[in-house]
Parts: C-alpha cells; structure tokens; sequence
C-alpha cells in the first residue's frame, strides 16, 4: 500500500512516498524513513504523528493514501501568542 509520509519546517517541506505491507503501522513507516538523509536531523520516534491532521499512536494501522504527518514541537503557545498580538493592537 502506498502513503505519503510528511514533515514540515518554516521554510521546507519534505513529503516521502513508501510502498509499504498491508497492516503496517506507524511506527514501520517511521522506521523504513529513520535511514534517508531527509530525515537525518529529526528524532522521528520522540516527536507526536497523526493522520490528516488528527494525533494518532505510532501502533496505528496505516490505510492506503494516509497521509503520516510528523509533528515538531511548537515554539511559541498559540495562546500566548494571540494574546501578545491583541496586546499590540490599538483600543477601539
């Protein structure tokens, strides 16, 4: 079964393609990505994945066309950061 398997950074993008068996997991396709240079600066087992934008356990079956995203960890909370920027608006 084919999936696409996605990481994303400010200013790249790197999506791979994997052919893998039918009932792989997560967790498989981390692993068969763990080897290519693309991924070589990125702890793939100690960062959150999920499936089109929903967290998902690495011991997740995967569907064919899933599309595994890797999640790195956030910067700044969202929170925080709204309220910084309402705090720089001027009052109405």
């Amino acid at each position: 079964m084919k999936i696409s398997v996605v990481y994303a950074l400010p200013r790249r993008q790197t999506v791979i393609d994997l052919d893998l068996p039918e009932g792989a997991s997560a967790r498989d396709a981390l692993e068969r990505c763990r080897d290519l240079p693309e991924f070589s600066d990125v702890s793939l087992m100690a960062l959150p994945v999920g499936i089109y934008g929903s967290e998902v356990s690495p011991d997740r079956v995967l569907q064919a066309g899933d599309r595994l995203e890797i999640y790195r960890p956030l910067l700044v909370d969202p929170k925080e950061a709204r309220r910084k920027r309402t705090a720089k608006k001027p009052p109405r």
